[in-house]
């Protein structure tokens, strides 16, 4: 116990950890603020009816609203976050062994071929972001056109739509390109190499305190409700971290070493391998690409032709993430993306 306070007793008497900690917050707290800007254009009172609205597609909704911090709901211009950044990162990933350019480069000077897959990957990301954008205003206003409603927000690339949509597009993709930017900012002067992780988390913890005041306004179940939640989370973070530190021994045995006239004898050692080496990128990429079924068959859910309607509608039905063929999908990728 008391060389745990005299850890985080550390934490503030080290001018360098301190300073990182500092920058970490305040970064993140500059991503909370924006985080609360809404896109121009948008109906307030339209989107207020839209969610309360939403029966049996809210899961969809209320998924994508817990990946984003409450973005999604508010239609913030940080609503997409770093997704489009990751989308981007995937394609150039699954690329590069196919081309055999892109794996030549990769292979003759993996530093310069990684900062050129940086680069790249940035420049990609404002197209992903752009059509993110479009898709995700299009599921918004086909949803409330499903429900009788009218747009949240209106949008069109003809007359009098077509300024103010490029404006939305405009906003959008600024605010997934600043989301990244915070990202970088944090992983260089704050937890180095975890920015882009730690603004996915910060948009998933930011609504504990709203759930936990909305558990405590139950005063007939609210102390086993919270006696629940506390046992849960402690054991949800003792399995993470059980699985994240575990290390897998193999085996090893180096060769003995002559010496003059003397042959020393083979030493046996153990290889330390993580358990789970891929972290939580195969989640954060079968996510992001699971997202693009309902985006692109949201451009088509207005079709006059009946087949192409109702093949977008069921498409959009499929990946809502409220089936079990969506977690069906979700698990084989997440298997395939660790391998």
């Amino acid at each position: 116990m008391k060389s745990t306070f005299s850890g985080w007793r550390y934490l503030w008497t080290s001018i360098d950890i301190r300073r990182k900690l500092l920058y970490t917050l305040g970064f993140l707290a500059l991503y909370r603020v924006a985080a609360n800007v809404p896109v121009p254009g948008v109906d307030a009172v339209a989107l207020a009816t839209f969610r309360a609205n939403l029966g049996a597609n809210g899961t969809f909704f209320n998924f994508l609203d817990l990946l984003s911090g409450g973005t999604v709901s508010q239609f913030s211009l940080l609503s997409m976050g770093v997704y489009p950044y990751i989308t981007a990162q995937i394609i150039l990933q699954l690329l590069t062994p196919i081309i055999p350019a892109l794996q030549k480069r990769m292979e003759d000077d993996p530093r310069e071929g990684q900062k050129w897959m940086e680069k790249w990957t940035y420049i990609l990301a404002v197209p992903m972001a752009a059509l993110s954008a479009i898709g995700q205003v299009n599921i918004f206003n086909s949803y409330a056109t499903q429900l009788g409603l009218s747009q949240i927000i209106p949008f069109g690339f003809s007359g009098a739509l077509l300024l103010p949509s490029i404006t939305v597009l405009l906003v959008m993709t600024g605010g997934t390109m600043f989301a990244i930017w915070l990202g970088e900012l944090i992983s260089e002067y704050g937890m180095r190499k975890q920015g882009l992780s730690l603004i996915i988390f910060a948009g998933i913890v930011v609504n504990l305190p709203s759930n936990l005041v909305r558990m405590m306004s139950d005063e007939q179940n609210r102390w086993m409700l919270l006696a629940m939640t506390i046992v849960v989370l402690v054991l949800t973070i003792y399995a993470i971290v059980f699985v994240q530190q575990g290390r897998r021994n193999v085996p090893v045995m180096y060769p003995g070493r002559r010496m003059g006239n003397r042959m020393s004898m083979p030493v046996k050692g153990t290889l330390p391998l993580m358990v789970n080496m891929a972290g939580m990128i195969p989640l954060i990429f079968a996510s992001a690409i699971l997202q693009f079924p309902a985006i692109v068959s949201s451009y088509f859910v207005s079709s006059e032709i009946e087949w192409i309607k109702n093949f977008a509608l069921g498409t959009q039905n499929t990946f809502n993430g409220t089936g079990g063929t969506y977690w069906a999908i979700y698990f084989f990728m997440v298997v395939i993306f660790t391998f």
